[in-house]
């Protein structure tokens, strides 16, 4: 059940007590998990927090969660994309890999928890630390730290798991940024359509795709990339989070309301 549903569960007692360690902080905060299956995690963070809400989409191991979990412990049976999420502090878990940007992204979704700690493919991992200019930076990054910050943690190897998936893992921490680079949700969204529209065109010429893209002249274009701070014959992959928010400024109703 656990490999139809993209679940592979993590048993091994130490990686568990570093991922709870990573996500709960004090006795005084409410953890969401999402994905628990057996319960290995919920239990770990069960001993660190005043109360966990765990929303599992496999309906047996709910219900067998939910008959043998702690008193602090809430199951939730359904998927987590589509059921309510409750209120929480953190947001934790062994995500499974297909559906691990859209979890992401609705982790990151106002109002934002203090942090979110998830297991996911390395690869994954990797892509969301990434800096500007490097190999794996791209639109997943530049999203997440559009709004947070990203600590790669630690590497969890695949024989950890059973059943054994064909990668590594990390563990990652997504903190939401105190001040936030975007002054409103609708200009997030803009920032947003910008990083979508770019890096579908991440070999091009960012002149060029503001004029392709959005319909702006080449002068106007290079003005607006001289002053995020990038040349006209930059591609997006060398912008950060902060450059592009000064070129959605820029672009302003181009972008869509």
């Amino acid at each position: 059940m656990g490999a139809r549903l993209g679940q592979h569960f993590l048993a091994d007692p130490s990686i568990l007590d570093r991922i709870a360690a990573a996500a709960a902080f004090g006795r005084d905060e409410t953890v969401l998990e999402i994905g628990p299956g057996r319960g290995t995690l919920t239990r770990a963070l069960a001993a660190r927090a005043a109360r966990v809400w765990a929303i599992e989409a496999d309906r047996r191991l709910a219900a067998a969660l939910a008959a043998s979990c702690a008193p602090n412990v809430t199951v939730v049976a359904g998927d987590a994309l589509r059921v309510p999420w409750p209120a929480a502090d953190v947001v934790c878990g062994n995500i499974p890999y297909q559906i691990t940007s859209p979890l992401i992204e609705r982790a990151l979704t106002p109002p934002r928890p203090a942090r979110v700690v998830f297991l996911v493919q390395r690869e994954v991992a990797d892509r969301l630390a990434a800096e500007p200019g490097g190999r794996t930076w791209g639109a997943l990054s530049a999203g997440v730290q559009l709004v947070a910050t990203v600590e790669r943690l630690f590497r969890v190897p695949a024989g950890a798991f059973r059943p054994r998936p064909r990668v590594d893992s990390a563990v990652v921490r997504l903190t939401p940024r105190a001040a936030p680079l975007v002054g409103s949700p609708e200009e997030e969204r803009r920032v947003r359509r910008l990083v979508q529209a770019a890096f579908q065109r991440r070999r091009q010429q960012l002149a060029r795709t503001l004029r392709e893209a959005f319909g702006v002249e080449r002068e106007a274009a290079e003005g607006m990339l001289a002053a995020a701070g990038a040349a006209p014959l930059s591609r997006v992959e060398v912008l950060a989070p902060a450059q592009l928010v000064t070129l959605a400024r820029a672009l302003g109703p181009r972008l869509g309301s």
